[in-house]
């Protein structure tokens, strides 16, 4: 049967980000995508204004109703969550749909470049850790894997072993999957890849890929949408992460060669024929 993966996370309806990148790419490999909606904004909030309604009030009843018709899912995928109520939620819904196999991917995103998301707390960043450990794979960037395990943070200069005591400390919680993305070296970006085979077996490297131009909005999206629908399908860990850091590259260069404007994201419609799906 078709692998069904319940996506949690806001909607933009310009922008490119969040559901509205994850759902698609979800759906071109194969996967179906079952929107659970945190929040509605009518663009991305890099823009200098949007309107945004908050759904937290709905989604419980939202939620209800999945279980009224019996729905479970192969994966649960989760990104932005703004308070310590939509994060409860989560946690519960977690708790409430899965089966015996299902698989948690959790982007615990709070920040970058070091610094938070202006809605995000020392609070909000703890109750987020409760949601790790409910994760099977998480993929944190590196100023969200510094909060998630007390690490001072810092741009440059992370050796290998410093990398794999994080992922070790960050898979302590409870994800026997992590890869920390956004690691800058030179004229490299890297991820950090950490597999848990067994209590006694651990697999780890450094996956690089050469700097393609500036960060864009999204590109965390189109990471996190081709982890998860490699992650129901089968597909080994590390190729996973090899296959999203080079789409996201042709992403970035897409959206430098057709000029748009970084506040639009990434024309991953243009390319997405590219994306290979095993």
């Amino acid at each position: 049967m078709q692998k069904k993966i319940a996506v949690v996370n806001d909607i933009a309806g310009y922008g490119r980000c969040a559901m509205t990148v994850m759902l698609p790419i979800l759906s071109y490999m194969g996967v179906q995508g079952c929107p659970l909606p945190t929040s509605i904004f009518s663009n991305n909030t890099a823009f200098p204004s949007f309107f945004m309604d908050d759904y937290t009030d709905r989604m419980e009843a939202y939620i209800e109703n999945w279980g009224k018709i019996g729905l479970k899912f192969d994966g649960i995928a989760t990104g932005y969550l703004g308070s310590l109520r939509q994060i409860d939620i989560v946690k519960q819904f977690i708790r409430d749909f899965s089966k015996e196999d299902t698989l948690v991917i959790v982007d615990p995103v709070m920040g970058d470049h070091g610094r938070l998301y202006s809605a995000y707390t020392v609070e909000l960043c703890k109750e987020l850790g409760k949601l790790v450990a409910l994760a099977d794979i998480i993929t944190p960037n590196l100023t969200e894997a510094c909060y998630l395990t007390d690490i001072p943070y810092k741009e440059q200069g992370w050796k290998r072993k410093e990398l794999y005591a994080m992922a070790e400390n960050l898979a302590s919680m409870g994800p026997a999957r992590v890869v920390i993305t956004g690691i800058p070296q030179g004229e490299f970006i890297a991820n950090f890849v950490y597999v848990k085979v067994s209590d006694t077996e651990v697999r780890s490297g450094l996956i690089r890929i050469h700097k393609a131009g500036a960060e864009r909005c999204g590109t965390g999206d189109v990471f996190a949408s081709i982890i998860a629908a490699d992650a129901v399908r089968g597909v080994p860990f590390d190729r996973s992460v090899r296959k999203a850091s080079g789409f996201v590259k042709k992403c970035i260069t897409a959206s430098i060669e057709l000029e748009t404007p970084p506040n639009d994201g990434v024309p991953f419609e243009e390319i997405l024929y590219r994306l290979k799906r095993d």
